[in-house]
C-alpha cells in the first residue's frame, strides 16, 4: 500500500539539520501547551508518527532536553539553538513538529490554534486530555 500523505521537508535554522516528515492529519493537528516549558518556547506543533520521520543530515547535531517526568524528548539543533521536534507525554508514539521548521509554513500561517492545557497534564491529574483555549492571531499586511 503506498501513503498517500504529503511528505514535508524540514530543517532548523542554520540548515545542519535537515528531515522528511509525513504529518499524522496534515496541520489539523496543531497545537500549543500551557506546560513551563512550551509557555517559554512557543512552538506550534503537529502530530507525525515515530516511523514518519526521516533525517536527512544532521542527526546526529540534535540535542536533547528532558524535565519534569522525563518521559517527553525536546529536541534542538546545537548549532542554532532551534527545536525541531519532541517525543510527546501525552502520546509517546508520535513527535510533535515544529511547523516553521517545514519548508514553506509558518506559524502565522494559522488563524487558530488550540492551547494543550500542559498545566494539569493528564500523566499528572488521571484526567483525559484538556483543550485549554484556543489561540488568535490577526495578521496585518
Amino acid at each position: 500500500m503506498i501513503d498517500q500523505r504529503q511528505q514535508h521537508d524540514a530543517a532548523c535554522h542554520c540548515g545542519t539539520v535537515r528531515f522528511r516528515v509525513r504529518l499524522a492529519d496534515e496541520f489539523n493537528t496543531i497545537r500549543r501547551c500551557t506546560c513551563s516549558y512550551c509557555r517559554m518556547r512557543g512552538a506550534i506543533a503537529a502530530s507525525a508518527d515515530l516511523s514518519d520521520i526521516e533525517f536527512v543530515e544532521g542527526e546526529d547535531n540534535l540535542t536533547l532536553y528532558q524535565f519534569h517526568t522525563g518521559t517527553a524528548k525536546h529536541y534542538f539543533c546545537k548549532t542554532c539553538g532551534i527545536y525541531t521536534h519532541h517525543q510527546r507525554r501525552s502520546n509517546t508514539s508520535q513527535f510533535g513538529v515544529n511547523v516553521a521548521c517545514i519548508e514553506g509554513i509558518s506559524p502565522f500561517d494559522f488563524a487558530e490554534v488550540p492551547v494543550s492545557d500542559g498545566v494539569s497534564h493528564p500523566s499528572d491529574t488521571g484526567a483525559g486530555p484538556k483543550v485549554a483555549g484556543i489561540l488568535r492571531f490577526e495578521r496585518t499586511v
